[in-house]
């Protein structure tokens, strides 16, 4: 409420707010608030508290009212209610324009260093009204967000938002109850969640109660985003809320939604190379720019069907620069004005839009480029599989294919799967590829990014398989 409110405060006086997630980890804050350079900084303790022993630049504003020794410890120059007292009766600050910047949000930094995204207020405003029209939101919906930047999002469609009671630096410790209370507290219509949070809440399906199934029942819609979603885990979750259509829409910090797609549009693609994630929106134009042998996107921006390359993007609610990052901001606006996703897929002959996985990741194998969605996809059927990643090993456009597999139960020193594991692994890739699996190794737990639990991190992977089948000891992943 705290956050909502200040947040809300800000972009009335005018004021630019920086968003940074916790989930980022000390080290990674540290780096984008100093990239920031903000004047204030408003935290609960634990932040306020890292503020000092980091030396995160900005005054400090506390959440709460503090001790006045507190507030000379943490160096504190005021609180929230204490700045509410003060402006008790004062005239309201003329509002920002269109054209000034509202906010600095920074990236999940699960795909490179974080980086801060300037949005102007036309900006947040073209992104409301499309998600708006989109899902038909109206003042009588009411959102459950899993994912506390999502939920800031209620106030500016002018609904009720409420968060569940869980861990939200881990979208996966989402428990079925936590959700259920969440939406029965305020009889909600929409959720939104991760992959990872939908994946645990079906798994903990046996606790709800008949009271929880009967406000999960009212639901009539069901978004998850932040990396592609199983159509498996969109269905199971459609049991938990019956009434609920699911639907995954596809956007990124720079630009969201790019697409969007239903459960039912999701089963009627079908299998492809990655996943299907929808047609583009309205005033949305997505383009390819195609990938060579080595994994470069070199070629110029395409709509023709099945050439696979670079996602690139044009819309009118898309972000208005990186936040002095100039050289990145002019790599990724090439040509001017588009936005260069860093993700790697290509459009059907229907104009619907397939996500292969990262441009980074791209397998550049001796035949040419592998993407390593659809492999993963189709060896995490497989019962005994959680999650998979499917990863280059060598030099680049020589690649061998290496799968990564997550076995909860391992508990040896030796990652080499079984014989009969590296069968059922090789089975599986055969039905979307005719690619040679090198090598299956096993992993307790592979290593995700921390905002949605749910993108592998695939270059982290890929250097431990490598290091491993050059039989150097190093850690588990």
């Amino acid at each position: 409420i705290d956050l909502t409110t200040a947040l809300y405060a800000c972009w009335r006086m005018g004021a630019v707010v920086v968003l940074i997630d916790s989930g980022l980890g000390p080290r990674n804050m540290s780096r984008a608030i100093a990239s920031a350079a903000p004047d204030y900084l408003i935290g609960i303790t634990k932040a306020l508290l890292a503020a000092r022993a980091l030396r995160w630049p900005g005054a400090r504003i506390s959440s709460e009212q503090l001790s006045a020794s507190k507030q000379r410890l943490l160096g504190v120059v005021a609180s929230l209610p204490e700045l509410e007292r003060r402006g008790a009766g004062l005239p309201a600050p003329p509002p920002a324009g269109d054209d000034d910047d509202a906010a600095v949000v920074f990236t999940s930094g699960s795909t490179g260093p974080s980086k801060g995204v300037i949005y102007r207020h036309h900006q947040l405003q073209a992104q409301r009204d499309q998600l708006a029209e989109l899902y038909e939101i109206a003042d009588d919906d009411r959102l459950v967000a899993a994912f506390a930047p999502f939920a800031l999002y209620g106030p500016a469609l002018g609904i009720t938002s409420a968060v569940p009671n869980m861990d939200l630096t881990k979208p996966g410790s989402l428990a079925a109850v936590a959700l259920a209370e969440a939406v029965s507290a305020v009889d909600a219509t929409l959720i939104f969640a991760s992959p990872a949070a939908l994946a645990n809440v079906t798994a903990t399906e046996s606790t709800l109660t008949s009271q929880h199934r009967t406000a999960l029942a009212k639901v009539r819609l069901l978004l998850s985003a932040g990396a592609p979603i199983n159509a498996d885990v969109l269905a199971r979750m459609a049991r938990v809320a019956p009434n609920a259509e699911p639907h995954t829409p596809y956007g990124m910090t720079e630009v969201l939604p790019v697409t969007d797609i239903s459960l039912t549009d999701l089963h009627a693609a079908a299998s492809g190379d990655g996943v299907c994630v929808g047609a583009p929106r309205a005033g949305v134009t997505v383009r390819i720019s195609e990938v060579d042998g080595e994994g470069y996107a070199v070629g110029p921006l395409v709509s023709m069907p099945y050439v696979v390359g670079e996602v690139v993007v044009d819309a009118p609610h898309m972000k208005q620069s990186y936040d002095r990052l100039w050289f990145t901001e002019h790599k990724s606006t090439k040509p001017l004005g588009w936005h260069r996703t860093g993700d790697v897929g290509m459009l059907d002959d229907q104009g619907r839009l397939w996500i292969g996985g990262r441009l980074s990741h791209v397998i550049t194998t001796a035949a040419g480029p592998l993407l390593p969605v659809a492999i993963e996809q189709a060896v995490e059927s497989l019962a005994v599989v959680g999650r998979a990643a499917a990863v280059g090993v060598g030099p680049a456009g020589n690649q061998l294919v290496v799968i990564v597999v997550e076995v909860t139960s391992h508990r040896g020193r030796i990652p080499v799967a079984s014989i009969g594991l590296r069968q059922q692994v090789r089975d599986a890739v055969s039905t979307v590829s005719d690619v040679d699996v090198a090598a299956v190794l096993v992993t307790k737990a592979l290593p995700t990014d921390k905002r949605h639990n749910a993108k592998i991190g695939r270059t982290a992977v890929a250097e431990w398989a490598s290091q491993k089948l050059a039989g150097k000891a190093i850690p588990r992943l």
